[in-house]
């Protein structure tokens, strides 16, 4: 059978990014089980209320939501279990560090796989104030009437 090549996303946290200030973005492996493989392979996660943290110098995911396998059988997983993310001590320490001092948090954005290996690609964030929110979908508008007038003024002529 012919290797898995290239990146498949499953699922992505687009809310993520409206509700947070994203610092940094790193690239985690995970472990899972069968039946939980299976589960992604068919394209059914949610990462809407999951969180990251680091305890003992473990990073876990936590609070994800991959459903049953509905063809798996009397070994099926829970469905929002934690999960052990696979990163460099280095990595974990430097987050460690981070996540205590300032208030930041890890935030899931997304789950793929990555020449046939599950990954979650997770953010170092700060979570964001309510006229945040409103000033960067402020941006937002503004740049998508400029790009909007600029195409627009070239075809008048």
């Amino acid at each position: 059978m012919p290797k898995e090549r290239g990146q498949k996303v499953v699922a992505s946290n687009r809310k993520a990014r409206h509700d947070y200030t994203i610092l940094d973005v790193y690239e985690a492996g995970l472990v899972l089980t069968g039946p939980e493989v299976k589960s992604l392979r068919a394209g059914r996660a949610s990462l809407i209320d999951g969180f990251g943290s680091i305890e003992n110098g473990e990073a876990w995911l936590e609070n994800v939501h991959i459903p049953e396998y509905t063809q798996a059988t009397w070994n099926n997983h829970p469905a929002r279990r934690r999960r052990k993310m696979l990163l460099h001590g280095h990595e974990i320490y430097k987050l460690q560090g981070k996540i205590k001092e300032s208030g930041l948090t890890l935030v899931p954005l997304s789950i793929y796989f990555k020449d046939g290996r599950a990954k979650v690609e997770i953010a170092l964030a700060r979570g964001k104030r309510e006229y945040d929110k409103r000033q960067t979908l402020k941006e937002q508008t503004d740049k998508r009437e400029a790009d909007r007038a600029m195409s627009t003024k070239g075809k008048d002529w």
